[in-house]
């Protein structure tokens, strides 16, 4: 029985980031979906980067989530980027993964709210206390 060939790690980062956005844009993979015409299915299947996004169907995305189709690739494995920070763990793909999950996302939109300095740095060292990072 032939094993599945593992998504292509460009595929993975751009479907992350077409997750960020549509995120960010409280938007539902239902509703990206009914825009392109595609599943809801479809959709998760390119966040997950186990469809690969034509170069069409991208440009279409980009243009339903208002970014620049660069947007996609930013940070992505193999970049100019990436190659300075060799060996080192990018500093924007945990903000990536962070602002990807519903609550990383919820949290973000809270804390820039909160206006005075104090307690948010109070916020900070509570979160940092909870992880065991005193």
């Amino acid at each position: 029985m032939p094993s599945k060939k593992a998504p292509n790690p460009i595929d993975i980062h751009v479907g992350s980031r077409v997750r960020l956005r549509r995120m960010m844009l409280g938007m539902s993979q239902e509703k990206l979906g009914e825009s392109l015409g595609i599943t809801f299915q479809q959709i998760q299947k390119y966040e997950k980067g186990t469809n690969r996004i034509g170069a069409s169907r991208l440009q279409h995305i980009a243009t339903i989530l208002k970014v620049p189709i660069s947007f996609f690739f930013e940070d992505a494995p193999g970049s100019p980027a990436e190659a300075e920070n060799m060996g080192e763990n990018q500093p924007t793909s945990y903000v990536v993964d962070f602002l990807s999950s519903s609550e990383g996302l919820s949290l973000n939109k809270a804390f820039v709210r909160i206006e005075d300095p104090k307690v948010r740095r109070r916020i900070v060292d509570l979160v940092r206390s909870l992880a065991g990072d005193d």
